[in-house]
């Protein structure tokens, strides 16, 4: 049998990626601007709903901005989910405030919009407000957002949506990253699409994606020589990437029906195994676009057998896959960071296991990994 490398999520090119890429080097459009730059916005702008698009150089800077334009400053302190990888935390502590890490609940793994308010009330008691709250949508799942926007307008603390594995998800046909006052998409390699590297800020406030962008191109000042009033950033997107995004943005739609084929696939596999669920949509109002399905093990009903031991098993067979995010609060370098939650996250973190989910997996390579997982289980 074919015992070639199955990844956990690879880049899937759709074929007129190349076709915006020549046209950049035929023109000369070699910078971090131009007419694939003004296209790639433009198309996330229709896709998402949203009024305006910057096209920056990674999901991170996309939070870092918004941050910034949120006027968040050092001792500042900002909510966050806990369950989540670092690049959502990072650009809190670039700076210098302080995140406040919040605890998931059970039916999205997303934040819980209790401990939300919990924290809210305590910090306000301790007299610091916090400035910006940044909700995370897991592997492609859709939060409770309106029971987080509701906690949100009711203390008036503007929401970043962190939607870096949610393109093409919606909550009640709407897209996720256009609830709040930002929203944060991701084109790293293993995203639902990719630009290589790359991510963009999208909101309604035309005014903010402006000021975005002056800031992601360091700030210069509109004279005939350098100046610059203000200190800036080497954020914005190259004409080049983002001929790559165009291109994807054309499969996107065949891309999320291709993950949730995936979600199909597995979910067939396991509804005949005891002690394993899977990460689903909780009702119709939520649509993942399942960038990656994720399991729970429970060993106490699946004699004995743990993520773990799942996850060794597809390792030796050639076979990428990875627990699911170790929470912030966990993390060395956030452990002196408030915590809010009941431990929901924890749990998660120690029974979650996150399955090959490639748009662009094969029926043989789908075969490989039933076995594997039929052989362990």
């Amino acid at each position: 049998m074919n015992n070639n490398k199955i990844w956990l999520s690879s880049p899937h090119m759709g074929g007129n990626e190349m076709k915006y890429v020549q046209e950049a080097y035929a023109t000369n459009w070699i910078a971090p601007l131009g007419p694939n730059v003004n296209g790639f916005e433009k198309d996330l702008q229709n896709y998402t709903g949203a009024k305006h698009a910057s096209a920056l150089s990674s999901g991170t800077a996309a939070i870092h901005l918004a941050l910034i334009l949120l006027g968040v400053k050092s001792g500042d302190e900002v909510l966050a989910s806990t369950f989540t990888f670092s690049a959502t935390i990072n650009p809190i502590k670039y700076l210098g405030a302080i995140p406040i890490l919040i605890d998931s609940e059970k039916e999205t793994w997303n934040m819980c919009p209790k401990a939300l308010e919990e924290a809210i009330i305590d910090r306000i008691e301790k007299g610091n407000k916090p400035k910006a709250i940044i909700c995370v949508y897991l592997y492609g799942m859709p939060a409770k957002i309106e029971a987080l926007m509701a906690v949100a307008n009711k203390y008036q603390i503007p929401m970043v949506e962190d939607a870096a594995e949610a393109l093409g998800s919606t909550y009640k046909g709407k897209a996720m990253g256009t609830f709040g006052e930002f929203g944060v998409l991701s084109f790293n390699g293993n995203k639902i699409i990719t630009t290589s590297a790359g991510g963009a800020l999208i909101s309604d406030d035309k005014e903010m994606i402006e000021k975005s962008r002056f800031l992601a191109t360091q700030a210069r000042d509109d004279a005939p020589h350098y100046q610059h009033s203000e200190v800036g950033y080497n954020y914005r997107m190259s004409n080049i990437l983002a001929g790559i995004g165009r291109g994807q943005m054309e499969v996107l739609d065949e891309r999320v029906g291709q993950r949730r084929a995936n979600f199909k696939f597995y979910k067939e596999i396991f509804d005949k195994i005891q002690g394993v669920t899977l990460l689903e949509e909780p009702n119709s109002d939520y649509f993942s676009n399942f960038w990656l399905t994720a399991i729970l093990v429970d060993p106490l009903k699946t004699n004995g057998v743990s993520r773990e031991d799942i996850r060794l098993e597809l390792e030796k067979e050639n076979i990428e896959c990875r627990p699911l995010w170790k929470p912030m609060h966990l993390q060395p370098v956030f452990s002196d960071c408030p915590y809010y939650g009941t431990g929901v996250s924890e749990e998660l973190f120690e029974k979650g296991l996150c399955l090959p989910s490639g748009s662009n997996l094969t029926d043989a390579e789908r075969f490989r990994i039933k076995l594997a997982l039929q052989n362990v289980l």
